[in-house]
């Protein structure tokens, strides 16, 4: 069964190279560019793995996955990317009892990227 990933980046070039990459790979992958819309399309319990930028208009990573969380129960896993400094310590202010683990910085390749997945993924 291939995995399911929901990819959430404010710039199209980097969502359709991860698309191509991830499909490419065997993964299914949805993508969108812009946060509000993908929290109004998110169905709790499709995914395996969100990957979400933390920097985007309109709402942030951290907040777009307080939401999604909001609309329940969700075994999905969650990376964050970013092209900036790893936003770890912030993300432990917003989320103090929550695991997260993957932090992923921008660029990446492809093969990076699975990488990252396949770990997370594997995670208990």
């Amino acid at each position: 069964m291939k995995k399911r990933i929901f990819v959430v980046d404010d710039e199209p070039d980097i969502t359709t190279s991860i698309k191509n990459g991830l499909t490419k790979n065997g993964f299914e992958v949805s993508t969108h560019n812009d946060p509000t819309s993908a929290l109004e399309s998110y169905n709790t319990g499709m995914y395996d793995l969100l990957l979400l930028d933390i920097r985007m208009p309109k709402m942030n990573g951290f907040e777009l996955y307080r939401e999604i969380k909001k609309k329940g129960s969700d075994s999905a896993k969650v990376c964050f990317f970013t092209a900036f400094e790893v936003y770890y310590e912030e993300f432990k202010k917003v989320f103090p009892n929550v695991e997260v683990k993957c932090f992923i910085r921008k660029p990446v390749t492809i093969k990076e990227l699975i990488s990252h997945i396949n770990a997370e993924l594997s995670e208990p």
